[in-house]
Formats: C-alpha cells, structure tokens, sequence
C-alpha cells in the first residue's frame, strides 16, 4: 500500500486504534520528548502521538513507527517477514534457468512491474511545494530540543538527499541536523556514510554541494532512508519495491537536485566544502548515552517549501527500546533474505535485541554443516555493509529459537567453553561507540554457540550446578561487590557482580581471586557492572554491558589446569582517564532532568492520553554522573 502524505498515513492509523490526538499545547523544547519517552516504552510500543498545539503552524507526528503493528502498516504488509520472503522469491525467479521461450515470456510482467517500481522525475511543482519560503526561517518549524544536555534543537527524521557529482547516482540517507540560525544547521554525517563520501568527492572537485531534505510523506520512503541499502543504490528503488508504486520526484526551486513530489516539508540548500566545519552536538544518541560535541559540515539553507497541510514529523532515540527499535525490527526481518542469498546460504535466521542498540549484539541461527562453519559466518558478516559495526556476534545450531531469550542464553552457556569458543578480532566500529579506546576502531567478539564437532573441542563443557552458589559469602569475603543477580547464576551459570571499582588493576585482581573461589566452580560468565546499575534488570544488564566494552581489552578468560573448567569475566563497568587511563571522554546515558518529569506528572491529564505512566528516566538519574553530557570522574 502507498500514501500520498502523511496525513493519509495518519488517518491510517487513527483507523486502525494506533494513534493519539494530543490537543494541549506542548513545548518541543524537551516535554513532547519526555512524553513521547513514556508512550514508547511500552511493552507495545505505545501509540502513535499527533501534538497539534505546537505554537507553530505545524502538528508534529511522533513514534509513528514505533511498534510492529505500525511498522506493518506504514510497509503495507501483515507480516514483515512477508517482504523478504517477496526478495527471495523475486530473486529465485530470476537467477534461475528459462529452458524454454514460454518459461522466459512468463517473466514479463514481473519485469514491467519491477520497472513501475523505478523513481521517476515528473514535470511542475509538487505538493510539497505548495507553499514556498524564498526567505527561509527554521524557526517556523517545530524542531525538537530532546534531551537537557543536547546542544540545541535537532531535526530527527530528515531524509537527507545527496548526489555523487561524477555518477549523478542518488543517496538518500538519514543524518541529523542542528540549528544554529534561521538558515544554517549541522550536517552530521559519519565518515562511513554514503552521504559523506558525496562531500568527499565535492571536495576534491572543489564544488558546493547541492542538498535537500524532505520530511514527511509515504513513511516507506522515511524507512528506505534508515535502510543498509547497498552504496550506489537509490533508496527510493527500495521505497518503490515497498510501496508497489515509484517515487514520483519534482525539482527542487533552488537547488539541482529532486525531491518526493507528495513529502510534507522540503529544506532546500548546499554545503560548501571548503568552509571550517561547525562544532556540532552534543546529542542524546540511539545508543542511551550522548553522542559527543565534534566537528561536522555546515548546511546553508537557501528554501523551505511545504504542503498547505503539512505535518512535522519527529523521533527520539535514547536508552532502548523506543522508535528506531521498532525500525531497526523492520530491517532485520527485511535484510535477512539478502544475507542468505548473497552472503551466506547457510544462515536460517538472525536477531538484532533491542538491548544492543542495532549493531552491539546480533544473534545468528545456522545449518551448520562442517567444523569452523561458525567462524567464517562471524568472518563474513563482519564484512558484510554495516554489519562491519557489529561488536558481539553469537552463532547457534538451527534448533534454537533465538528469539526467546531466556532459552537462548540456556543453550549458549551449556554449549560454550570459554577458553575456546569465544574469538576476538580488529575492526571498524560505529563513530557512536564510545567504549573503544580509539574513535571509531576497536575490537569484536565472537561467541561459538553451535555443537561441536570432534575437531573443534577443547576440553569438557561442563553443565551448570549451581543451585548452592551463596552469593553472600562471596559478597562477605570481597566487601567491593555491591550486589549480585542470583537468578541468572544459579539457571544460567552467568554471574552479573555490581562492584565499587577503584581502578582497571582492581578489576584484573578481584576477577583472579573469584576464580579460585570454590562458588565460582560452575560460573562460565561473569559481567561486571558499576555500583549504581540495577543487577536484577536483565536488559538493562544486556544494553550496559554491551555498549561499555571493547571486548578483547575487557575480557579475561582464565581456565583451570587441563581445561577442566574456564570463566570469561567482561569488565563492563564505565572507564575513566584518571582511574583507568581511559583516554577519550565518557558519555553520560541519556535521561529526562527532574525538572521536565515533574511538570509532565503534574500535566499528565491535560494530555489525555490515557492511564499514568512514570518516567523511564527515573531509573537513571542514580545512574548519572556529573559533567553534563560528559561523565565526570
């Protein structure tokens, strides 16, 4: 299914019970995002959130996308297991043998709908253009301020549209954009984005670049922006392959370069390449903790142009899971059938856990057929697009289910030697990680989880027994562990410790000590975490530990004589540059201040949006250190 504009999208959803009017005024200075936090934590995903009361002309749309349920309609599917299963059958019909001349005419029509999915420039003025402002003001829009440390406000949803000078192929990706002026914003794309790599070769030409962005209209071609495209593929072929109907594009009026004809809002301007950059951030990011102040492009606005009833639409990212979740769901389910067609035939199945923020952890399920099958899994998916970002990577048999969690970690600690099954490697990382002792670069993990063949075993994995593990003796004998998650230990054989942790060489010398401890005989895995993280949320757990560390610099495995018995211990606690010669800043995690949550409780029922819901941000604030964005000591 297509929409013509994000109101028929929003019509959609009102239809279908997944969206909220909010007619109270709300400011987008940092409220609209405190209740949009609320609604979109829920097990659900909450509804879709329309604040029409903005103080300025335009309602503003947010957590649209923020559930299967609405994933499944913008895509027009019932199922989004159903588009790559479309993927799959496409490919199969065309990469196999036509023996005969009716085999080969039968693949016509499939081919001419193919190409009614192609983008295609159309003569005029769109709908997006109905109103023009050759004197352009960001102001008249309702941009987000989310988070209290973020440097100002920020576009969220832009779908920012780029040319390659040389190939005149097209880029649609998604970068956000500050505003410092009327007409000047932040450009924040990273060295690893197509979208960069189009400024690099303007650059060397020594030519302004042409921008525009659109927001707005058929969230098929917001999702295609988000999407790992292929570099040198137009996104809005994918965008016409979803929506079984092509991008229909206009010219913009200053700029040469075209936009969707039916988008809400387009942003016309350049960026001139040998201009100083700006200083741009600091951003409460998708990973739960503010992305960093640095340098990025300045984006000159030379023209807004908008529907008469156009919509603003927005998102915010934080501490999992929220919005882009749901989005990065939408992915996982759409890529897999690429994986396996072109990469890697042997995988049946992956999952990307909310905890892990899109690339800290992947699951992957295959048809395991000879020794080593999981490592060259690992080897080539770490190569394979912006799976090069993943940090852990978890390889298991085609009997797991691995979208059950508690089953999963089951078998991936029964099926595991430490000592073994666990590999590290170099590599690139997302310019979001901030555990990495370089910007950018560090290491990955690899966790062996498959049955092993006679050729691959080192030693007895031993089974877990630990129903008389006593936590308090343990707590009793090393006065730094704060607390400890028994549940997990005593089923799982993973042990997570919260410690008082004085300097890096105190964890290397308690984590020595525990070992030799007689409690410790079935522990696999121990996950070390600060004294304020609360031991006893799994996921919590899950997204800390795995946004906190480098793992080759964080791990240490020790084993017992004859390999009778090892443990991996992951020092997931913050590093900082006094106490762990940590040489970057640290991040704080994202959260509300108690300011804006106490004026959300008190307003709550203005909203009418439904029974009370208390902040998710509460659970950090003991988390939280002082510094503003950036942790202190």
């Amino acid at each position: 299914m297509s929409f013509q504009s994000l109101n028929q999208f929003i019509e959609r959803l009102e239809e279908k019970g997944q969206l909220v009017r909010v007619t109270q005024k709300v400011n987008p200075e940092l409220e609209i995002t405190e209740i949009t936090d609320r609604v979109s934590k829920q097990s659900d995903g909450g509804k879709a959130l329309l604040f029409e009361n903005t103080g300025t002309r335009f309602p503003v749309l947010m957590n649209a996308m923020g559930s299967e349920k609405r994933m499944e309609l913008a895509l027009g599917v019932n199922n989004l297991d159903d588009i790559g299963k479309e993927l799959e059958r496409l490919f199969v019909d065309f990469s196999s043998p036509k023996n005969s001349i009716i085999e080969k005419l039968k693949m016509l029509p499939k081919l001419s709908g193919i190409a009614s999915w192609m983008p295609k420039l159309v003569k005029g003025k769109g709908k997006c253009q109905e109103i023009i402002h050759h004197d352009p003001d960001l102001s008249i829009l309702p941009v987000l301020k989310c988070w209290p440390e973020d440097g100002g406000p920020f576009v969220t949803l832009p779908m920012v549209i780029t040319k390659d000078p040389v190939t005149e192929i097209r880029n649609v990706g998604m970068y956000r954009m500050q505003i410092f002026e009327k007409n000047l914003t932040g450009m924040h794309w990273h060295k690893h984005k197509v979208g960069a790599r189009h400024f690099a070769e303007y650059k060397r030409l020594g030519r302004k670049m042409p921008v525009a962005v659109a927001l707005g209209g058929d969230p098929a071609y917001t999702y295609s922006a988000t999407a790992p495209v292929p570099d040198n593929i137009d996104e809005y072929i994918l965008a016409g392959f979803l929506r079984k109907k092509s991008v229909e594009l206009v010219k913009c009026i200053t700029q040469d370069i075209e936009v969707p004809k039916d988008a809400d809002i387009i942003i016309e301007g350049y960026i001139d390449p040998e201009e100083e950059f700006i200083w741009e951030g600091p951003f409460g990011d998708h990973t739960g903790f503010y992305s960093l102040a640095d340098w990025y492009p300045m984006f000159h606005v030379t023209c807004i142009t908008h529907r008469k009833d156009a919509v603003y639409p927005a998102t915010i990212v934080g501490v999992p899971p929220m919005e882009d979740a749901w989005i990065g769901k939408a992915t996982e389910r759409i890529f897999l059938a690429p994986i396996k067609m072109a990469i890697l035939p042997e995988v049946i199945d992956y999952d990307l856990p909310f905890a892990g923020v899109a690339h800290n952890i992947a699951i992957v399920k295959i048809n395991k057929a000879y020794p080593g099958q999981a490592l060259k899994v690992m080897n080539a998916l770490w190569g394979a697009g912006q799976m090069m970002f993943n940090k852990i990577l978890i390889v298991v048999d085609q009997n797991v289910d691995i979208h059950q969690y508690h089953q999963l970690i089951e078998i991936v600690i029964d099926n595991i030697n430490p000592s073994a099954d666990f590999h590290f490697m170099q590599g690139p990382l997302d310019i979001l990680d901030h555990s990495s002792s370089k910007m950018a670069f560090g290491s990955k993990m690899g966790i062996d989880a498959t049955t092993k063949f006679d050729e691959e075993l080192a030693g007895v994995i031993e089974n877990n027994d630990n129903e008389s593990l006593n936590i308090e003796a343990i707590k009793d004998e090393f006065v730094e562990i704060v607390d400890a998650n028994l549940f997990l230990a005593t089923k799982f054989g993973v042990l997570i410790l919260s410690v008082k942790k004085k300097d890096k060489t105190h964890i290397e010398n308690l984590v020595k000590k525990l070992f030799q401890s007689e409690e410790f005989k079935h522990i696999k895995m121990c996950v070390l975490v600060d004294d304020v993280v609360d031991v006893s949320d799994w996921n919590l757990i899950l997204w800390i530990a795995s946004g906190n560390i480098d793992p080759k610099r964080d791990s240490i495995i020790l084993s017992k004589q004859n390999n009778t018995h090892s443990c991996i211990f992951i020092d997931a606690t913050r590093k900082r540059k006094g106490k762990d010669n940590f040489k970057r800043d640290w991040p704080n995690i994202v959260s509300s201040s108690l300011h804006t949550i106490k004026m959300v409780d008190e307003k709550w029922n203005k909203y009418n949006i439904g029974e009370f819901i208390p902040s998710p941000s509460l659970k950090y604030q003991k988390m939280l250190y002082s510094g503003g964005a950036i942790a202190g000591e």
